[in-house]
């Protein structure tokens, strides 16, 4: 899962959100040191990225790129899922995806000072080319893999992986909607779990 999907499982807690968003850039015990709401959502994303790795669909959409794209298959993978969230948003949530977008970027704004300095400087350029709603079109799709590509120092070429986004598009949509369902409902125990 990515950016979107983990913003999203969240629910409505907003520390919760800033943990679950910036936690790739936290290791080990060092969420620790982060304040109690912010440490649930650290925790809450390590559960979602096992749950995911772990499990059989997710497994099955990402062994079709596996072959050409190898190690990095999984960061296509999950861009691919926040795609079909984003495509699909009204599926998930009764507000605009523009709408919860801008009020996630400035809920990072008003929280700057919780920020890692990794998301400090991304921050800026996520928001000035909008990440979250460009999920939901292929050509925004192609923008986030083609600096995916530039971070990764264009080592497989990620942002060629629209032609098999396209060529599998419906497998990928009907594994993502299995999956995402279930997805929700481990993220809700986990939640209760972490309120406990």
């Amino acid at each position: 899962m990515n950016f979107l999907a983990h913003i999203y499982l969240s629910g409505n807690n907003d520390l919760l959100k800033i943990g679950n968003f910036m936690a790739d850039s936290i290791r080990g015990n060092s969420y620790e040191n982060y304040p109690e709401e912010i440490k649930k959502g650290i925790l809450l994303h390590r559960t979602i990225d096992s749950f995911t790795d772990m499990h059989p669909v997710y497994r099955k959409s990402k062994h079709r790129l596996h072959e050409k794209y190898g190690h990095y298959s999984g960061v296509i993978m999950d861009i691919f899922y926040d795609h079909f969230l984003a495509k699909n948003w009204a599926n998930y949530s009764n507000k605009k995806l523009e709408e919860y977008a801008d009020e996630f970027y400035q809920l990072l704004q008003d929280n700057y000072d919780l920020l890692t300095a990794k998301i400090q400087g991304m921050m800026p350029y996520m928001i000035a080319r909008n990440w979250l709603v460009s999920y939901a079109s292929i050509s925004g799709l192609e923008m986030i893999l083609f600096q995916m590509d530039h971070r990764t120092k264009n080592r497989v070429a990620m942002h060629e992986s629209i032609v098999e986004l396209q060529k599998f598009y419906l497998e990928f949509e009907t594994e993502f909607t299995q999956f995402f369902m279930e997805l929700q409902e481990h993220c809700q125990q986990k939640i209760h779990e972490l309120n406990g």
